[in-house]
């Protein structure tokens, strides 16, 4: 019990109460009570977080916890962080908590856990999870592995993680990819490599990125009224390999004019080969200025993008900076 562990709290539904006259949230120090002493592998530290619920957390909040996280390790010596979050946008945060640990992820084990079901509610699913998320951060085991999910005593990397059933109580998968480990007796057991390390992320990430879906027909116009209302980058949504319709072409031309970048990622799991080494006919956008999302899915190429183009600011490189970035991940 000498590994110490920094317990951050954001409310959500692992920490709801919805019944009769105890509607409200459990605070962090309420969280661990609910779990037997016996049960809990290294001396936690509570901390609670003022946060937004997870369907509406703000890139400023993903980029405080990330940061919390970060400092916890590097700064005060934690041998890991463990995050409570509403699963609705887990994925999000664990991947931008990645892309920002840094050299936190050698020296820490970084775990985001939620639930399914509600605090009191019968066989709900926290306790369990925040018990297998303490035991994971204070394993040795889990340093370089970087920021990831435990769920349903499994641990998935931030990379692969994506919520599959909003319902189920084992809502996570990494498929295709492989479930990193598990926790079992306490310890973690690895069951695969992590995936590589991302690049370093140099300044603040920018927040102004939107997010767009591509369909037929889409108007173009909508790409540059974003970028008008203050977008500084766009993810396209895209189908396939990473299409985009051939509409949207002679707008994302435009803005690599205005140095703007354009990632494409698809709503498809896809291979992280860049959109310009696809075969004829597939990643035509590539051809006008648009940049592969390297296999990430479309929300985790949102926080990518943020990332890249914060050191790009720093740097002056504007979109080819990003291109670059991209090309590391």
């Amino acid at each position: 019990m000498n590994r110490r562990v920094l317990l951050l709290a954001t409310g959500d539904k692992i920490a709801y109460s919805p019944a009769p006259g105890r509607t409200g949230l459990a605070s962090a120090q309420e969280l661990l009570w609910a779990i037997p002493a016996r049960m809990i592998a290294a001396h936690v530290v509570p901390e609670d977080v003022m946060a937004e619920p997870s369907w509406d957390m703000s890139p400023s909040t993903m980029l405080g916890l990330a940061r919390r996280a970060r400092s916890a390790i590097l700064d005060e010596g934690f041998d890991g962080v463990v995050i409570t979050h509403g699963t609705d946008t887990m994925e999000e945060t664990a991947f931008l908590v990645d892309l920002l640990a840094g050299p936190a992820a050698q020296r820490g084990g970084i775990v985001l856990t939620g639930a399914m079901r509600p605090f009191d509610e019968l066989g709900s699913d926290g306790p369990r999870n925040l018990a297998a998320s303490i035991a994971a951060a204070a394993d040795p085991a889990l340093r370089g592995a970087g920021a990831v999910v435990c769920a349903d005593d499994q641990l998935h990397a931030a990379r692969w993680v994506t919520l599959a059933d909003a319902d189920a109580v084992p809502g996570f998968s990494s498929a295709p990819a492989s479930v990193l480990g598990r926790v079992a007796g306490g310890r973690v057991e690895m069951r695969a490599v992590p995936p590589p390390r991302p690049p370093e992320v140099v300044g603040d990430p920018e927040t102004h990125v939107a997010l767009i879906k591509t369909y037929p027909d889409i108007e173009p116009a909508i790409l540059t009224a974003v970028v008008d209302a203050g977008a500084r980058g766009i993810v396209l949504e895209g189908t396939g390999e990473g299409n985009v319709p051939i509409c949207l072409f002679t707008a994302i031309t435009e803005l690599a004019e205005w140095d703007i970048p354009v990632v494409v990622a698809s709503r498809c799991r896809t291979r992280g080969v860049p959109l310009e080494d696809l075969p004829l006919g597939l990643g035509l956008a590539g051809k006008v200025g648009a940049i592969g999302a390297r296999g990430l899915a479309p929300v985790k190429a949102r926080c990518a993008l943020m990332a890249a183009l914060g050191g790009a600011a720093l740097g002056g490189g504007g979109r080819q900076a990003v291109r670059d970035w991209f090309g590391r991940l």
